[in-house]
């Protein structure tokens, strides 16, 4: 299978790129890596009119460090987190979660602006972003806007980007030298994507006690005080005092009622819990 005939346009600025993607009556996509929306178009799942690729704009590639935060533009690969091209200030995070992704060839070319772009919900950053509780910057044609992470994706494939816009930045927090992770996906081989994906962070100095339930068939399930899944304050013991019911629950409200994924989705929570634990 082929892609549809599309029209196809490289800028080189994000006032081209967001004009370009603001032509009234033409349906356009943008493309960056395209390790997923190449086979969409070839499989023609996805037929835009107009591809805008991104890959040329040098602003979608710049990362700036302060104090608080990192701004990552859009266009980093995940290959560049993996290798340590941008500063780690999640306390090795993102190079954990990045080394896990895929192939290390789909790594090269793969973004992160893509991955959110694209909103696979097996995907990592989709989970990982939300955890952090970073900020996505997305930039339209006469306006930026800034949202949280775990408010930029609606559903399955489905996020809040407007057709005029993209993923600019993605904003994340510094964390302290206290601060503590778990991140476990099942995949049942290496370099596919996740089957269940569970993620706890907490952050003394911020106030931080997170959790995330991803890989669940739609957006993931943020927990911005995890001491209500865990039955308490973060401590050596949390995966022990895990709470299956809460967890259940939540899986409940978002309509996730398969056997499978309910049961993967409290062992790989328990196993991020006890990373956390012991890190």
């Amino acid at each position: 299978m082929k892609p549809v005939y599309f029209d196809y346009e490289r800028p080189s600025s994000l006032d081209e790129a967001t004009q370009l993607l603001a032509e009234s009556g033409i349906q356009s996509k943008t493309i960056a890596g395209g390790q997923s929306l190449g086979p969409m178009l070839n499989l023609r799942i996805a037929q835009p009119e107009l591809l805008v690729d991104i890959t040329a704009i040098a602003e979608l590639r710049i990362v700036s460090e302060h104090k608080e935060y990192v701004d990552i533009g859009s266009c980093v690969t995940h290959a560049d987190v993996e290798d340590g091209r941008i500063p780690d200030v999640a306390r090795g995070l993102l190079s954990y979660v990045a080394q896990r992704i895929a192939y290390r060839a789909v790594r090269n070319r793969g973004t992160l602006g893509g991955s959110l772009a694209h909103a696979d919900p097996a995907a990592d950053w989709i989970s990982v972003f939300p955890l952090l509780g970073a900020e996505i910057i997305v930039q339209a044609r006469r306006n930026v806007r800034t949202m949280p992470a775990e408010k930029f994706m609606v559903s399955s494939f489905i996020t809040v980007l407007q057709p005029d816009e993209l993923v600019r930045t993605i904003r994340v927090p510094r964390l302290s030298s206290d601060s503590r992770w778990g991140f476990f996906k099942f995949n049942q081989k290496a370099g596919e994507f996740a089957h269940a994906i569970g993620g706890v962070l907490h952050d003394p100095a911020s106030g931080r006690f997170r959790a995330v339930i991803g890989a669940i068939e739609t957006a993931p399930i943020i927990v911005p005080d995890a001491s209500t899944l865990f039955q308490g304050p973060f401590n050596a013991d949390i995966a022990d005092r895990l709470d299956k019911g809460a967890v259940l629950d939540l899986l409940d409200a978002k309509g996730v009622k398969d056997t499978y994924t309910r049961q993967l989705s409290l062992v790989v929570l328990k196993r991020a819990a006890q990373q956390a634990s012991l890190s």
